[in-house]
């Protein structure tokens, strides 16, 4: 049985579900402990209990505090390069430029991408602009290895382009 494919996706949810699923756990050993104790006598058997329910806490504790961190950090999931991203929407033949490049997590599997897009201006008289819009979103859901469904691109037209900071990006 694959395990991680019954749980939860979100991080609040995952750790309620390996709660109960510890406390479960932690039980069970808690009455294997007492069955050895009532039986032999060995006290130690409680301590090992406890020290099995805390091996089980520990690295869970650790993944949802990293998965947490990473969200909230707003850090550029894993396995995402904004430069291949970038790169990439330049290459489309409407595209002259992409600036104010972001991408994060804003839950766990929920990326997000965010850039600023320049056309000359002539593809908003001719309506290419709006094509341009759903190439691009497609482009950054299908085209890389993580899928960004949801995507925010601002089209520019050449005559408004607004030059930032390169440490912005």
């Amino acid at each position: 049985m694959n395990f991680r494919a019954i749980l939860p996706r979100t991080p609040n949810m995952r750790a309620a579900f390996l709660e109960v699923v510890n406390d479960a756990l932690g039980s069970v050993a808690v009455i294997v402990s007492a069955i050895i104790i009532s039986t032999t006598g060995w006290m130690q058997a409680d301590s090992i209990a406890a020290m099995l329910i805390a091996a089980l806490i520990i690295p869970r504790a650790l993944k949802l505090l990293g998965e947490a961190t990473h969200i909230l950090l707003e850090s550029t999931p894993k396995g995402l390069d904004l430069e291949d991203v970038r790169a990439h929407l330049v290459a489309h033949p409407l595209v002259l430029a992409v600036h104010d490049l972001h991408a994060s997590q804003i839950a766990s599997n929920l990326p997000i991408l965010s850039a600023h897009v320049v056309v000359e201006d002539e593809a908003f008289h001719t309506g290419a602009a709006a094509t341009l819009l759903g190439e691009l979103q497609s482009c950054v859901a299908e085209h890389f290895e993580v899928s960004i469904e949801h995507s925010t691109f601002q089209i520019e037209s050449r005559s408004h382009q607004t030059p930032e900071h390169e440490s912005h990006e």
